[in-house]
């Protein structure tokens, strides 16, 4: 007989499938072992099974057999944004005692159920429930939303796959649905029904409930077989059926009739209209006391970003603003070419719409195109470019973005016309709240030294005894920032001149920009040219180190000015880059479309709050600054401040290239 060690506690289980499931021990909190038959295992504190499908039946006999509890898990009712073992759940219910669509016998969730709540959890409770529905969230959330308006005044009856578990645990079968629709029908009888069944159904790939059901293709039934997302139903909706599903759990917490057919975990509690009688466990209870138990007590959440445990409101943040990203933008996005190293980002950067390429269709008239910068395009249009926090390495080094900037008005560096970014600027709204979370967004970029490519190094030390130092921030010639966004400085020359007339005694610091230092953009003049004009010439040095050094920063339109302001240094513009013109910059040539005062809290709540998007290398998924500054802070100390050899081979051939 084998022996298992008794290292610590644990947890077995009988599935391997369970056993794969990421997270588990995150979840568990526990090491979780697979259970084989002919071991021991001495300190195994539970069996774990998956709700109560037949594999748990194993899990039932094992724990049986070795006298363990046993415990049964479940997707949470807040899982995810796509549905699949690809998408991992990022909450698990936790049952001791049953599992909550078993109406046989109680739950942990009927125990919970039991407890009463303090004012302070009622409130808790009242304020998810709001979350809930600005958040529009559900238990699965890719689908895109769908306006079902024009079929007002309609209720929503809601079928489900053939063989659901639910359905047979729930006290319910073919008859329940049956019923569902004719009470649906004669009880609301100048409405529309708007039957919502599963895509797969719809597609004949799948057996629904009323696939057969004649009374369902009556005129008066609408079907809805396409992937919508669930508050688009409900929220209009005159009330809800359902026999087992969840949608009737969201119906409640939109505020809906719901009439129920079967015996859910949130029917025969005095919320819901009941077909069947409640089983003798179940007592009436409120709204606040069901949301708490179900979704806050009963789940076990993971921090999609971080891994860690954490409450029920920071994921359905999170899952909020998954549905307000993939909602931005029409379903259908077209692009004239798609570049090979940047389909990757663009397709995490406008997940939600479907980017098509238009050398395989053509863009019917009036449809979004999405094109990198100033391209040529007719309107409407959607023009992308990096973001001003994007990454730890240069994008000319095809680093992947962690932040992209989509315009539909201009670009913020084309000066001759508004932008998006211009826009907030000039007319947002920057509410105390927006201006703190601004507030404590300087801060991190101070403390943790975050700019743009978050790359060099930190060994430059400012001139003794010098009272003065300026950095010049170099640029990249050609690019369409200087030719739209500097009335008059063209180079890089012309700026180092302009800085030592107007500076004469103080000690000037020139650094050429990262991409023409790696030999990735071409030098408009040699090294020699630069001499005259500064005292020093510095490379492969961090922005961020060298802004804790110097005294000023004089600029056409370098990002640096911008990254300089953040930092409280005072900030000379000999072009209009975005940041200038509002009050915080000294500009030799000012934008006239410019005309407000702003802090610099709200200069950066514009520019890196509302204006980019963020993608988290951790999850792939949509994020907050908050959330990059931290993963870039991360990555820049597990990593070397020079680049690495593969990298600088590449920047070798590019420069041999050249010659």
């Amino acid at each position: 007989m084998v022996s298992v060690s008794k290292d610590s506690d644990y947890y077995l289980t009988t599935s391997p499938a369970l056993r794969k499931l990421p997270n588990l021990e995150k979840f568990v909190r526990k090491a979780v072992k697979r259970y084989w038959h002919g071991a021991t295992f001495t300190s195994a504190e539970a069996l774990l099974a998956w709700g109560r499908k037949p594999s748990a039946a194993k899990a039932e006999a094992a724990a049986e057999k070795l006298n363990l509890p046993l415990v049964r898990l479940e997707d949470g009712f807040l899982r995810s944004v796509e549905p699949g073992a690809a998408h991992p759940p990022l909450s698990l219910l936790w049952d001791d005692l049953g599992i909550y669509y078993d109406a046989s016998q109680p739950s942990r969730l009927d125990k919970l159920l039991e407890q009463p709540l303090s004012a302070e959890q009622k409130a808790r409770a009242r304020t998810l429930i709001r979350s809930w529905r600005q958040g529009r969230v559900s238990k699965y959330n890719h689908a895109r939303e769908r306006d079902y308006r024009h079929l007002s005044p309609y209720v929503l009856v809601v079928d489900q796959t053939f063989g659901d578990a639910s359905i047979a645990f729930g006290s319910a079968d073919q008859s329940s649905f049956e019923a569902m629709l004719r009470s649906a029908v004669e009880r609301f009888p100048g409405h529309s029904i708007i039957l919502k069944t599963h895509p797969d159904v719809a597609a004949g790939r799948k057996k629904g409930y009323f696939s057969e059901s004649a009374e369902a293709h009556s005129e008066r039934v609408q079907w809805i077989g396409e992937d919508v997302h669930a508050p688009s139903l409900i929220e209009h909706a005159s009330a809800v059926f359902c026999v087992t599903s969840q949608m009737g759990f969201e119906g409640l917490l939109w505020g809906k009739p719901v009439h129920v057919f079967g015996m859910p975990f949130y029917a025969g509690r005095g919320l819901t209209e009941d077909a069947l009688p409640a089983p003798s466990f179940r007592q009436n209870t409120e709204l606040e006391s069901l949301v708490y138990a179900a979704l806050i007590q009963y789940p076990r959440y993971l921090d999609p970003e971080t891994g860690e445990h954490c409450e029920a409101e920071r994921v359905l943040e999170w899952l909020a603003l998954q549905r307000s990203m993939r909602e931005r933008f029409p379903e259908r996005l077209y692009s004239p070419r798609v570049p090979l190293w940047k389909r990757k980002a663009l397709r995490r950067f406008l997940a939600g719409s479907v980017l098509v390429d238009e050398r395989k269709e053509a863009a019917p008239e009036g449809a979004t195109r999405v094109v990198w910068g100033l391209a040529e395009s007719r309107d409407p249009v959607i023009r992308v470019e990096d973001g001003f926090i994007r990454s730890v390495g240069l994008g000319a080094d095809l680093v992947q973005p962690q932040s992209w900037v989509f315009d539909d008005v201009g670009m913020y560096y084309d000066a001759t016309r508004p932008s998006k970014l211009e826009r907030i600027l000039e007319y947002g709204d920057f509410s105390p709240g927006l201006t703190r979370r601004a507030q404590e967004v300087i801060k991190s970029l101070r403390t943790l030294g975050t700019t743009k490519y978050n790359t060099g190094l930190r060994s430059w030390s400012r001139p003794k005894g010098r009272s003065k130092v300026i950095l010049v921030p170099g640029q990249v010639e050609s690019d369409a920032s200087i030719h739209l966004g500097s009335p008059t400085i063209k180079n890089n020359i012309e700026l180092l001149k302009g800085v030592r007339e107007r500076n004469p005694e103080a000690w000037v610091v020139y650094k050429p920009h990262p991409d023409v230092v790696a030999g990735l953009r071409k030098h408009s003049s040699a090294k020699e040219e630069f001499e005259p004009w500064c005292d020093e010439l510095i490379t492969e040095q961090d922005m961020a180190h060298l802004l804790g050094q110097v005294d000023e920063v004089h600029t056409i339109t370098s990002l640096s000015g911008f990254e300089a302001l953040i930092r409280g240094l005072p900030v000379t513009c000999y072009g209009q880059p975005f940041y200038s013109g509002w009050g915080l910059t000294s500009d030799l040539y000012p934008c006239d479309r410019r005309s407000r005062i702003l802090t610099v809290e709200e200069l950066v709540a514009g520019a890196l709050i509302l204006y980019p998007s963020y993608i988290s290398n951790a999850t792939g998924c949509f994020t907050t600054v908050e959330n990059v500054i931290r993963e870039i802070g991360e990555q820049r100390a597990q990593s070397p401040t020079e680049i690495g050899g593969m990298l600088r081979f590449s920047r070798l051939l590019r420069r041999v290239w050249r010659f």
